[in-house]
């Protein structure tokens, strides 16, 4: 009987451990296009975002000036403000995780340009910029500049 109910124990605490490890996965699985229009339909950003074709988001990410060719990203998704805000969604795949860290430096560089150049022109985006999300999930990279950054997070849970 102790050996039974030493099984059983053994059993249910396996159990109980793969569910919460199936928890932590899901939520580190790599970032998909859908997850912008998730974000922008939480109502994370404060205006109408317009979307951008992978071409030129290699180029206003400035992507090549940290070595990555434009075939190194595999796949995006990117809305932007028109202008009014500095607000953006972008989901943006690589070949591969390494050359995902590599343009990660790269957001990052371009968010500390945006701080610049807004600084005196839209002081009021500042703190967006500033509590900017830069994320990497396996090849996967996540930018979010938000009106509501807690209901970006949330979107994506």
């Amino acid at each position: 009987m102790k050996k039974f109910l030493t099984g059983v124990l053994a059993l249910a605490l396996a159990l109980g451990l793969s569910a919460c490890g199936g928890e932590n996965d899901s939520g580190s699985a790599p970032y998909g296009a859908g997850d912008v229009e998730t974000m922008v339909n939480a109502g994370a950003f404060s205006e109408e975002l317009e979307e951008l074709d992978g071409d030129t988001a290699f180029v206003l990410y400035r992507f090549s000036d940290y070595g990555l060719s434009r075939e190194d990203l595999k796949e995006c998704a990117v809305q932007r403000s028109a202008g009014a805000t500095c607000e953006e969604g972008a989901v943006l795949v690589f070949a591969d995780a390494d050359k995902a860290k590599t343009a990660a430096d790269a957001l990052k560089a371009y968010i500390q340009n945006q701080i610049d150049a807004n600084e005196d022109y839209r002081p009021a985006e500042i703190p967006k910029l500033e509590g900017a999300m830069v994320d990497q999930r396996e090849e996967s990279l996540l930018l979010v500049v938000a009106n509501d950054l807690e209901a970006a997070k949330d979107a994506l849970k």
